[in-house]
């Protein structure tokens, strides 16, 4: 049986949903995607439609990649960059360009859009860490805590350490999790630095990091140079890769979801990745902890008080 969030879908053959100015067919809504749980597209796309007002302020105006399972997620799916050319359109666009090419990617800009990615069985968003409009230059930069084992608790001890070694830079940060293994810790940025600039000190504060705790942490990208350790991921912070979308359902067994986080729920000893799921909808609205948002930072002062600091940094 599936959830059921009383948003109005009745399972039928096919339905139609009025969200805002448009109307989205959601074919086949019985399909059940998650068979352990019994969730079906109707609760995929009316958890969608639930969490828009809150999701939404984080996808508009960023390119999307789409991780599809039509056939659910017992079938291995893909990862999908340009639109469908079938999609309506009303829905954003944004060409981009890649190696030999171009790439036209979705951006998803209204609750209409939420409801037909999950028609298309697009279990969980992915998003570009810059906007469409100055796409070399991130608004957000983000850490990657990749756990070796399920042992949450390295997680959190770890993220403790990062959001300590940030508060020094005097950076604010937000805190996720993945709903898949670990933690995201997220730094808002105002849009001077181009990426290189941006990977290049997130490398300088991963290493900082590692160096202060070299048995737990590591900045090591092969598994086995790790030895157990917790790797300090970085390597999203690059034109063209994205990180999973605050609020997007993982396509894992429970439904788990990318839920932000406030600082103090480190301290929670029951805090795990995939704390929160699709089922958890009205209650992840409740509260709203990465309001009221940091004002986005310049990693130019950053980088000159991790050089004053005596910390080591690239020249």
């Amino acid at each position: 049986m599936g959830f059921g969030f009383g948003s109005g879908f009745p399972m039928s053959a096919a339905h139609t949903v009025r969200a805002g100015r448009h109307t989205v067919e959601v074919r086949r809504p019985e399909k059940v995607l998650f068979a352990e749980d019994g969730i079906t597209k109707a609760d995929l796309a009316a958890y969608y439609r639930t969490v828009a007002r809150r999701m939404l302020p984080h996808l508009r105006g960023r390119p999307l990649m789409l991780e599809r399972h039509p056939d659910g997620i017992g079938d291995p799916g893909f990862m999908q960059k340009d639109i469908p050319e079938h999609f309506p359109g009303w829905v954003h666009r944004a060409e981009l360009p890649k190696e030999g090419g171009s790439v036209t990617y979705v951006v998803c800009e209204d609750t209409a859009t939420l409801v037909l990615l999950a028609d298309q069985g697009c279990i969980t968003l992915h998003r570009w860490l810059s906007r469409a409009d100055r796409p070399d230059h991130p608004d957000r930069l983000v850490f990657d805590l990749d756990p070796p084992d399920d042992d949450f608790a390295r997680v959190r001890e770890a993220a403790r350490w990062l959001h300590e070694l940030l508060d020094e830079l005097e950076l604010p940060s937000q805190l996720m999790t993945t709903g898949s293994r670990g933690l995201h810790v997220i730094v808002p940025l105002d849009r001077r630095a181009p990426f290189a600039d941006v990977r290049a000190f997130a490398t300088d504060v991963a290493t900082v990091l590692a160096d202060r705790h070299p048995d737990r942490l590591t900045t090591e990208a092969r598994k086995k140079a790790r030895a157990g350790r917790l790797y300090l991921d970085i390597q999203r912070n690059a034109y063209g890769q994205t990180a999973v979308a605050p609020y997007a359902v993982r396509a894992r067994p429970g439904a788990p979801v990318a839920a932000p986080l406030a600082w103090a729920d480190l301290e929670d000893p029951e805090l795990d990745a995939r704390r929160w799921g699709l089922a958890d909808a009205s209650r992840l609205l409740e509260d709203d902890p990465w309001s009221p948002a940091p004002r986005p930072r310049s990693l130019t002062a950053a980088a000159d008080r991790l050089r004053r600091s005596g910390l080591r940094a690239r020249p």
